[in-house]
């Protein structure tokens, strides 16, 4: 589904990314965890066109080399930025309305499946986006992508700054998109929920994939989570 091999990434003339490969399933839930800085951010951002890049990216035998991030966005590829970048002027309802893609017929996912979710987001979508709380906040930015029916999303650290609660329904959120097919990549810091609903992981460290192999794999390899993962 997505491919990616010897991707080479450059803020300026700053060289952050080293050859980074791995690929992502049809259905498939895969955790990029790592310290930061370490790339993962990077990553997302090459694969949406937001960032230089060399190497090469492939989405369903697509190459990807050149492409605009909103032609990326509209080929299947959501993109939930870890600033959230919501519409704060905006309410809740038209938020989600936005990201919409065309007139939304034929798409998985509709207002009400986004209520039924997350029905805080129903009690406040008259609400102006803005004055919601962080949490409130994460939960329309992922709705808002959903909207857009893609086949992945790349989420950047969801659960940032959220209360416990709320990062155990993000978690949900994201194993029903499972169910329904669609696959995640999911850049994540909390160990607990990335190895707790993630089919295989990634470790990124200065720019490189250093690992790479299921939850059960990471847990029993002490030496790369005190080396790349833990503070």
């Amino acid at each position: 589904m997505l491919k990616v091999e010897n991707l080479h990434a450059f803020y300026g003339k700053s060289h952050v990314l080293h050859g980074v490969h791995f690929d992502v399933q049809p259905g498939e839930i895969v955790a990029l965890l790592g310290r930061n800085g370490s790339g993962r951010s990077t990553t997302a951002k090459a694969v949406m066109g937001l960032v230089n890049w060399e190497g090469t990216i492939n989405w369903k035998g697509q190459a990807l080399n050149g492409r605009k991030a909103y032609e990326i966005a509209h080929l299947g590829i959501g993109y939930v930025p870890e600033n959230r970048e919501i519409f704060p002027k905006l309410t809740v309802h038209q938020n989600l309305l936005l990201g919409r893609k065309g007139n939304g017929k034929g798409s998985r996912w509709s207002f009400d499946d986004m209520y039924e979710m997350f029905p805080r987001l129903k009690e406040r979508q008259h609400t102006e986006a803005g004055v919601m709380s962080g949490g409130e906040q994460q939960m329309l930015t992922l709705c808002r992508t959903l909207m857009g029916d893609p086949d992945l999303i790349i989420i950047d650290e969801p659960t940032e700054g959220l209360a416990p609660k709320i990062v155990e329904l993000v978690g949900q959120y994201l194993q029903n998109l499972k169910a329904r097919g669609i696959s995640v990549l999911l850049i994540e810091q909390k160990l607990t929920i990335a190895m707790s609903i993630s089919d295989r992981a990634l470790v990124m460290g200065h720019g490189s994939i250093v690992f790479e192999g299921t939850p059960d794999q990471l847990r029993a390899d002490a030496d790369v989570r005190k080396e790349w993962l833990e503070v």
